[in-house]
């Protein structure tokens, strides 16, 4: 960033708190023993108030102190620039860094940071999400930091901030006390944006309130004045100063300088001279003071106004309409009446340095000067300049936002152009202000379809509703590419599925089926509308459903992603609907005969986790975790950080759970709750992570726990109109059964037959409604209770999955007569001793302990849930094995081997 530059280093006058809270952060940063921490510092204050002043000295101070200093500062035209914050503090880090050196550095973080950062081009492909974009910028920031430690970074002008940088360092700026890092900001208090909000709060935790900037008082200024006119400056002048500024430092130092220049004596006799000195430094005055320099120079002053902070020349010069010397002999005209910053001491710094006022308060008011028609024609006029100088779109787009609509195909064309740039790099929200520019303009009549394609891909992450309604109206467009139409009926349907209206996205797919003409584009929607279809809880007819795809899936031969796409839904629907296990893996085999990644660009996710957790409910979980990982790797090297990650991490969380790793996966569901926090509640991601971090707990045996949680997070009705998987419904009526509410999780898990049924989803290793409700009942119909575990039973077995089998024999035995129970239970333990499920073997062996009053087998089950992590259940067969005089075998304090594998321990147990 280029420093504003001034003549000589003034004396602040009254700062000398907060010079004095610099100081003591410095000192803290810089300490070499173990007491060193990094801060974070606020300044706020009004315009004029010194802040940049105080800023330049905190900058000065930490040089002294042998900091690495990174400087940004907001601008008022360039905060719709996406990272322009970001890349004043970091590209200077990295200048002259080639870029095999930037990819060695940067890792697998360079394609994600690197367009954001202006560091290289956007690869082709799905852009990063805005959490994982953030995450890269951590990433970086904190591997700088680490580098070059000790460091300052200031920030000037906070409340100018392009959004995209500045809720970044917002959210960045609790990490500064855990780094050897001195964060500093200034800002207007009125002007700071809600998203910055941190900068206001963070400082109270860290120690000191956010540091408020007072006017100077007469004292100072006086000293001000005498500092700069002479000491002989009388008290009547000196105070007539200080009225006519108000205390404003800017306006003190100005009114002197103008004091001077004009070689006023400083007596009182000219102090009624200074009130119309002080109003040409401002407002009106000060654009009557631009007029009378001439109008070269006034326009040459519009276009530095219009172009920015740091405006080279040669571009403000052909946005004036001026030649080169014209534009040297107005810089100068500029300079000396300190309108401009004075130019760098070195001749050779002249030329490569970019134009800068001398205080935000005269760019806004020469700006605001401009004739509104002019201003206009001036950003248009600017937007073609930055084009042809070669600083890209994404420069031009800026100046075109302040442009009137004209129908001129250029403006469209290099919107577009920045809006793609800006989604690559991670700026939805650019990219959507900008192709809501260019619809306005309009586009072309065969044009509109398409930038309502774009706009609606732009707005899908922040709006949802928006989204919908660009992409029906981009439908409702007539035009001829059957390409575009496909892709917009795709999107459509998945922004209506990720908004819970799952029915209507496959409305509007089944509406275009039909007039689909080519072969291969007809067979990607019905597999969209497959896949929707899958995921929608109330699906109208869903046994029909699965019969179509059934017979269209096992017609295809799997040579294309399409193709493989439907026999994945086909593997799935099997596996929901209990088809024997062998169909099951069958079918996902034909997925995995070739490479099928989960980041596609034109692609969900979302059968490609099928696909892994099929293999989990076919008792494969070490299949399940290897695709799981694979997947997440490719979510993380995308950059996708939201709701993916959540996903991955929560399902994975899902895989320990049934493998019995119950605190990995403890670990791992917090993990994925952590993510879709930042997605939001009672989306999708949210409701996964709740259920599988209450199953999680209750097997622990942590229900009051898993009770405040479900509270906490408002689990409960409305459940998802999506399928959860866990069930959600069940789950909460597993909580409920937990605590001792029998009727009120009955009623819960007839809803769920009521839900499922009818949609032939009746697997119970997928959903153990039947198995739950036998619990729930059979204290008053026990008759029934064993009716629903047996029929539990005969759909496990007809899946074929030992731990679904297994888990459903235990709890027949719980809801069992006397007699039947041992057999039942042993076929249990059996069963689940060649299963991956160790929680659920723990669970039957202390059963079987316990029904038949046998010490070693408890003794087993507690060895078992141990390994487990189900600490609930160790405690109550411990108790068990006690009362029947059982005994640790190396006494009481005797356990198993925390790095073992549950079920292997659980084996060797049995």
């Amino acid at each position: 960033m280029t420093e504003r530059r001034t003549r000589k280093r003034r004396k602040m006058f009254e700062r000398d708190a907060e010079l004095a809270a610099v100081d003591e952060a410095l000192d803290q940063l810089t300490d070499p023993g173990p007491d060193a921490g990094g801060a974070l510092l606020a300044f706020s204050g009004a315009a004029g108030l010194g802040k940049t002043t105080l800023l330049g000295e905190v900058r000065r101070r930490a040089h002294a102190k042998a900091c690495t200093v990174l400087a940004a500062r907001g601008g008022e035209q360039e905060q719709s620039q996406p990272f322009h914050v970001a890349r004043q503090l970091i590209q200077p880090q990295l200048a002259g860094t080639s870029d095999a050196e930037l990819r060695e550095a940067l890792g697998s973080w360079y394609s994600i940071v690197g367009p954001a950062l202006g560091l290289c081009a956007a690869e082709q492909g799905a852009p990063p999400d805005p959490q994982g974009l953030r995450d890269g910028l951590d990433w970086v920031l904190t591997h700088l930091i680490v580098q070059r430690a000790p460091v300052a970074l200031v920030l000037d002008d906070a409340h100018w901030a392009d959004p995209e940088s500045l809720s970044w360092l917002a959210a960045f700026a609790p990490r500064a006390e855990h780094l050897p890092l001195l964060l500093v900001v200034a800002y207007r208090p009125d002007e700071l944006p809600a998203h910055a909000e941190a900068f206001r709060t963070l400082p109270g935790r860290a120690g000191h309130r956010p540091l408020t900037l007072a006017p100077l008082t007469a004292e100072a200024v006086s000293g001000l004045v005498r500092e700069a006119v002479g000491e002989h400056a009388d008290e009547a002048f000196c105070r007539e100063a200080w009225a006519v500024t108000t205390g404003n430092p800017f306006e003190a130092v100005e009114l002197t300088a103008n004091v001077r220049d004009k070689g006023l004596a400083p007596v009182e006799a000219s102090a009624p001279l200074l009130r119309d000195l002080a109003a040409a430094q401002r407002g009106s005055g000060l654009v009557a003071r631009l007029h009378s320099l001439g109008p070269s120079t006034v326009r040459f002053a519009w276009a530095c106004a219009v172009l920015g902070t740091d405006t080279p020349r040669d571009i403000a010069a052909r946005v004036a309409g001026l030649g080169t010397e014209e534009a040297v002999d107005a810089t100068g005209r500029l300079r000396d009446a300190r309108i401009l910053s004075a130019a760098p001491e070195e001749a050779a710094a002249e030329d490569a340095a970019g134009l800068e006022f001398v205080h935000p308060l005269i760019a806004t008011a020469i700006y605001r000067a401009i004739p509104d028609a002019l201003r206009v024609a001036l950003h248009g006029k600017a937007a073609a300049a930055v084009v042809d100088a070669g600083l890209g779109p994404s420069a031009a787009a800026r100046h075109l936002l302040e442009t009137h609509p004209e129908n001129d195909p250029w403006v469209v064309r290099t919107l577009r152009e920045a809006a793609g740039e800006n989604l690559r790099a991670g700026a939805p929200e650019a990219a959507r202000r900008q192709l809501a520019r260019a619809l306005r303009e309009p586009p072309d009549f065969d044009e509109r379809a398409a930038v309502l394609y774009e706009l609606g891909c732009a707005s899908l992450l922040t709006e949802p509703a928006n989204t919908v309604n660009h992409l029906r109206a981009a439908l409702a467009e007539p035009f001829e590419d059957p390409a575009l139409r496909q892709g917009i009926v795709i999107r459509l349907a998945q922004v209506l599925s990720h908004s819970d209206r799952l029915a209507e996205a496959s409305e509007c797919l089944a509406r275009e089926i039909p007039y689909t003409q080519d072969v291969r584009g007809r067979l990607r929607l019905q597999s969209e509308q497959f896949m929707w279809d899958a995921f929608n809880a109330a699906e109208p007819d869903s046994p029909a459903r699965s019969r179509r795809l059934a017979k269209l899936a096992d017609r295809l031969s799997g040579r294309d992603l399409t193709e493989r796409y439907v026999i994945g839904l086909r593997a799935w629907d099997a596996c929901l609907r209990g088809e024997p296990v062998d169909v099951v893996l069958h079918h996902a085999g034909r997925v995995l005969e070739t490479e099928f990644s989960w980041a596609y660009a034109d692609r969900g996710f979302e059968v490609p986790v099928l696909v892994a957790m099929v293999h989990m409910y076919a008792d494969r979980p070490e299949r399940a975790e290897e695709l799981f990982e694979a997947g997440t790797a490719e979510f993380e090297r995308q950059g996708w950080r939201g709701a993916h990650l959540s996903f991955a991490y929560s399902l994975r969380a899902y895989i320990r759970y049934r493998r019995g790793r119950l605190a990995e996966a403890e670990e791992l569901a917090r993990a994925g709750l952590r993510l879709a926090e930042r997605v939001g509640r009672r989306t999708p991601v949210h409701w996964y992570a709740i259920a599988i971090l209450v199953t999680t707990l209750l097997a622990r045996g942590r229900v009051d726990e898993a009770w405040e949680l479900s509270r906490e997070h408002e689990y409960g009705e409305p459940f998802p109109a999506a399928v959860v998987f866990p069930d959600s419904q069940t789950v909460y009526a597993e909580l409920l059964l937990a605590r001792g509410q029998a009727k009120a999780a009955a009623a819960e898990l007839e809803a769920v037959d009521r839900r499922l049924t009818p949609r032939g989803i009746q697997n119970p290793s997928w959903c153990p409604w039947r198995l739950h409700l036998a619990r729930a009942v059979s204290a008053e119909d026990p008759e029934r209770a064993r009716e629903l575990a047996g029929e539990a039973v005969r759909r496990a077995r007809a899946f074929g999955a030992a731990s679904g089998i297994g888990q459903a024999l235990r709890v027949a035995a719980e809801v069992a007569a006397p007699q039947d129970r041992a057999a039942l239970l042993e076929e249990a333990v059996s069963v689940l001793s060649a299963s991956p499920a160790a929680y659920e073997l723990a669970l039957a062996l202390a059963a079987l302990g316990e029904e038949r009053g046998d010490a070693e087998l408890l003794l087993r089950a507690v060895l078992a849930a141990r390994a487990c992590g189900a600490d609930g259940l160790v405690a109550t067969a411990t108790t068990a094995l006690l009362a029947r005089g059982g005994a640790w075998p190396c006494g009481p304090g005797s356990d198993a081997d925390p790095d073992a594998d549950p079920a292997s321990t659980s084996a060797a147990a049995h």
